[in-house]
């Protein structure tokens, strides 16, 4: 086997942005809309038919497992119409052997309508939607180009995707606003029969460089100040924990939440199935709309592109020794206060982007937020204890609920 795909054990994953970093709204927290001026002197950020077809036939080649996923995001996926979709569906046909090929596609709702959710049906996609809870913790950051607010289109888009039976999720930024009211958010997500919950914490900096671009890239070293809406690291744990101690009593097996899951799966020794949770990333690429390939779709910075589809094919990308570098200085870059933390095999030092403080040694690399998931791994520890035993025994996990309203006896 080539040496260099050796540390790739996993699939190859490259999420597509056929509108680039385009989006008809304004959130005022959103890292994607800034990357425009990336490609500043770009006319038309639009991925052409042509290169959808390049990047389907070149994706599928690549793969080293039978069932293939294609991941569509922005901006704004919706901004490209159905017949595009169409198009990339005829040609995963075309190239696709026969082998099993799933759709996801990330959306902020407001386009949805009754033609779109039947084309989502009929195809079998999974939709994501992008909402942050209630309708004053949504509007705060999510509103439109002209500053209105955009909850009830969104709520209209998610009714829609329930008349037609389209298999969807949430994905909610958790900011400075909403941390502070973790029930009300939850219970809004139950309400609306949202099974699964991934909540996305927003960390961001704003730059000091001049470069065009408002946040720091994770390699900035200057002076830069945390903006206004990240979450306060305690604030994190208590809005996790609080959401936790509901959860574990009454919906474990029925409400699904990425970090309760894949904090589950590191217990049991099983991949997290988020990057953020894992000892090494760098699996998952991203594609702009001009055929740019960067090593995640939160280091798309000039330093971290990795190369372009014109010239070079995915293979060569993901598994060059650049790519895997980045993959692995994941765990190999952790400071002394991770190396030695009792939660090490739980959290890995999250997501590298988040790494800009220094540590109780002074090393440098340590997680913003690294305090509140200590918090949270320490609470949560009896219960994933008992999940683990379950688990490990072919019983339910789910069966955690009985024993925290026995008493936890």
């Amino acid at each position: 086997m080539n040496k260099t795909i050796a540390p790739f054990a996993r699939h190859l994953y490259v999420m597509l942005k056929p509108v680039g970093s385009i989006c008809n709204l304004d959130c005022s927290y959103c890292y994607y809309l800034e990357k425009e001026n990336l490609y500043a002197n770009t006319a038309k950020h639009f991925m052409s038919e042509e290169l959808l077809e390049r990047f389907i036939k070149d994706y599928l080649r690549s793969q080293t497992k039978a069932e293939v996923l294609f991941t569509w995001h922005g901006g704004e996926a919706l901004m490209r119409p159905i017949k595009f979709y169409q198009k990339a569906l005829d040609l995963q046909k075309k190239y696709g052997g026969g082998r099993p090929i799933d759709n996801s596609i990330q959306t902020n709702g407001v386009l949805l309508t009754d033609e779109w959710c039947e084309f989502f049906k009929r195809n079998n996609f999974l939709v994501g939607i992008s909402i942050d809870g209630p309708r004053e913790f949504h509007d705060k950051h999510r509103r439109s180009k002209q500053g209105h607010s955009t909850f009830d289109q969104v709520m209209r888009g998610v009714e829609l995707l329930k008349k037609h039976q389209v298999e969807f999720n949430a994905m909610a930024v958790i900011n400075s606003d909403n941390v502070k009211h973790p029930l009300e958010v939850y219970n809004f997500f139950k309400e609306i029969g949202c099974q699964f919950i991934q909540f996305s914490p927003i960390v961001e900096r704003i730059s000091s460089n001049d470069n065009g671009l408002k946040f720091s890239s994770p390699t900035e070293s200057g002076i830069a100040e945390v903006a206004p809406y990240t979450v306060d690291p305690d604030e994190f744990a208590n809005f996790y924990l609080k959401i936790f101690d509901e959860w574990v009593r009454k919906d474990v097996g029925s409400i699904y939440i990425q970090l309760f899951d894949s904090t589950l799966a590191n217990w049991v020794g099983q991949p997290p199935g988020v990057c953020t949770l894992a000892k090494t990333c760098g699996h998952a690429g991203v594609m702009e709309f001009n055929g740019d390939v960067y090593s995640c779709d939160h280091f798309v910075y000039p330093e971290f592109k990795i190369g372009n589809i014109y010239s070079q094919n995915l293979t060569s990308m993901m598994y060059s020794d650049k790519q895997q570098r980045f993959g692995s200085n994941k765990f190999t870059s952790l400071p002394r206060q991770c190396r030695e933390c009792r939660y090490l095999f739980a959290c890995y030092g999250e997501c590298p982007k988040n790494r800009f403080i220094t540590d109780k040694y002074g090393e440098p690399g340590l997680n913003y937020l690294c305090n509140g998931f200590y918090k949270f791994f320490d609470h949560v520890r009896p219960y994933m204890d008992y999940m683990k035993e379950e688990y490990e025994n072919q019983r339910p996990p789910a069966n955690v609920m009985s024993w925290v309203n026995r008493g936890m006896k």
